[in-house]
């Protein structure tokens, strides 16, 4: 049973699933019957390409159909023996009853099968109906009556014969014969049938759109695994190749402080035994009787004696602990590192939306404070800053045309025109001071001012200069919300502003009164400000040679930002 199941399923036709009818191959060796095969490329023709059901292999042209003889003779074999096997018998002639012969007929009338001969004898009046071999002949007629169904009854949708129009249950509704009935349920099945083919049809071409798409998402899929498997593995790369120099950095400063360790250990040794022979000097000289031994062994070569208190306690007070590990020099490593491969992760995404990346978070606090908890990073205030440093060397488009809002600008500081015509503006508390129109945006106690541009959207960046006087001035960006007049007005002494300090030869971050001093001693007088919006960043730069990062912060913006300035004791150029 297994064995014929299996046969037939490798004799099936994978479209109309029953046994080959003139089998035929396609150039992909699939087989199908010519009939089924033929419908379904004509349904492709349309489309312009042409593929096989099965195995989906495209052909730019209409295959060519090779006849498979070979298939074909052995489904004709396997046919007969599946009918015979599964208990459907040739109909046999009715009244041939010594040998078994083929019926060629059937008598609707007699309810009898005919064979060739006795077709040739049996009666030839019109109620002896003669029809192909059948062995369902009762079905043919009346039930109650015994008679020929003849006429299809419209009110009752039934096949109906001639006494029930009579005497049965159908007298009086309208009746047609059986070929007209025919002729018109056919026409409503070939309505029926047309607009199932066009579903079929439409079907088709959705489910050959959609394997289409599926491929596509499956290759779309597979580079976009490939691509993020690189991705990640040249960041494993990065991050194993800044590890080592990290590594190397401090195996080097170890094997330094070791080296340094080593020869003072030598150096106290030494000294340890010069001192261990002086005092033995010295106390034979306190033990000796004879005042004129003592005072000879006093003279010029022995004034060592009376000076090495304090000969040690200045060459104590020179010496350096050589224990100091550098480590300003081992995080600027690593800062420096994951600023460049966080660099080369956004070049190798730019094309996707950019990805949300933070560092080690720790609010903006003095060196004695304890950061706050995780859960209080945020500022209730509503409009405040919330900001973590983080590295990011991206700078954005330049600001070519910023200028300074002469309605905030402090009456302690006086807005200046390049008298040489270049196009560039400057708050210097060098210049004369200067009555102001008291308005509602300028500020009152601090010598500060804001750009009259502001920014809620992009990415850009603007430089400043101090050219006189002692740098002191705090550079950065502030919420027009900002108060004008009181101790919180001050740039970065509120959660409305943030901005870099320039002390002398200082740098610091200032945020809602918190200062955290940089590690960095500034080399030049010239900062870069960057600010991107969207991103949640702003970032610090010394333009030296070359351009020096100085700390970078991540907050998420509410209002529009305006550049802010705060100076005293110097000036302040905003460079176009």
């Amino acid at each position: 049973m297994a064995a014929a199941a299996d046969l037939r399923a490798e004799l099936s036709c994978s479209i109309c699933l029953n046994i080959y009818t003139d089998p035929v191959t396609l150039p992909c060796a699939h087989n199908y019957c010519r009939g089924c095969i033929g419908s379904l490329l004509d349904t492709q023709e349309g489309s312009g390409a042409y593929s096989c059901p099965e195995c989906r292999a495209d052909f730019q042209e209409r295959p060519a159909l090779q006849s498979n003889r070979t298939l074909g003779n052995i489904a004709e074999r396997f046919l007969p023996d599946q009918l015979e096997h599964q208990g459907v018998t040739e109909i046999l002639c009715t009244y041939c009853i010594h040998s078994p012969v083929p019926a060629a007929k059937s008598c609707l009338l007699c309810e009898a099968s005919l064979c060739d001969n006795h077709v040739r004898v049996h009666s030839k009046s019109a109620e002896h109906i003669l029809c192909q071999p059948s062995s369902s002949l009762a079905n043919r007629k009346c039930s109650a009556h015994k008679r020929l169904l003849e006429y299809y009854c419209m009110e009752d949708n039934a096949c109906v014969c001639v006494s029930c129009l009579m005497v049965g249950p159908h007298v009086g509704h309208k009746v047609m014969q059986l070929s007209e009935a025919s002729e018109r349920n056919k026409g409503k099945l070939t309505n029926n049938l047309e607009k199932l083919i066009l579903e079929r049809d439409e079907a088709d071409r959705e489910m050959q759109r959609l394997q289409g798409h599926r491929r596509e998402m499956e290759g779309k899929a597979a580079n976009e695994t490939e691509r993020v498997t690189a991705l990640f593995r040249d960041i494993r790369e990065q991050l194993e190749a800044l590890e080592k120099r990290v590594l190397s950095e401090i195996s080097r400063q170890g094997e330094h402080l070791l080296l340094c360790l080593s020869d003072l250990i030598q150096q106290l040794e030494m000294d340890k035994e010069e001192l261990s022979r002086q005092i033995h000097d010295i106390e034979e000289l306190r033990n000796m009787a004879d005042p004129l031994t003592v005072l000879q062994a006093l003279e010029p070569d022995g004034d060592t004696f009376c000076d090495t208190e304090e000969a040690d306690t200045e060459g104590s007070e020179g010496n350096k602990d050589p224990t100091l590990w550098d480590e300003d020099l081992i995080s600027e490593t690593i800062l420096t590192g994951l600023a460049g491969i966080v660099s080369s992760m956004k070049a190798a995404v730019s094309s996707h939306k950019d990805t949300d990346i933070n560092t080690e978070a720790s609010e903006l606090s003095d060196p004695e404070r304890e950061p706050l908890p995780p859960a209080k990073r945020k500022c209730d205030t509503p409009g405040s800053f919330t900001l973590q440093p983080v590295s990011d060397p991206v700078f954005g488009l330049k600001v070519t045309d910023m200028e300074i809002d002469l309605n905030t600008v402090s009456k302690l500081l006086r807005l200046l025109d390049g008298k040489n015509g270049l196009s560039y503006f400057t708050i210097s508390t060098k210049c004369t001071r200067t009555d102001h129109f008291c308005t509602p945006e300028r500020f009152q106690d601090y010598p500060q001012a804001l750009s009259s541009q502001s920014f809620s959207s992009g990415h850009h960046y603007w430089d400043v200069e101090c050219s006189w006087g002692i740098p002191y001035y705090i550079a950065g960006v502030a919420y027009p919300s900002i108060q004008r007049y009181g101790h919180h007005s001050c740039i970065g002494y509120n959660k409305k502003s943030v901005g870099l300090f320039r002390w002398g030869n200082r740098y610091s971050v200032i945020h809602d009164g918190k200062r955290k001093n940089l590690p960095h001693s500034p080399t030049c007088n010239r900062i870069r400000i960057s600010l991107d919006y969207e991103g949640g960043r702003l970032s610090f730069y010394e333009l030296s040679e070359p351009i020096r990062h100085l700390h970078s912060l991540t907050a998420t913006f509410t209002e529009p930002l305006h550049a802010a300035f705060w100076v005293s004791l110097s000036d302040l150029t905003i460079i176009q």
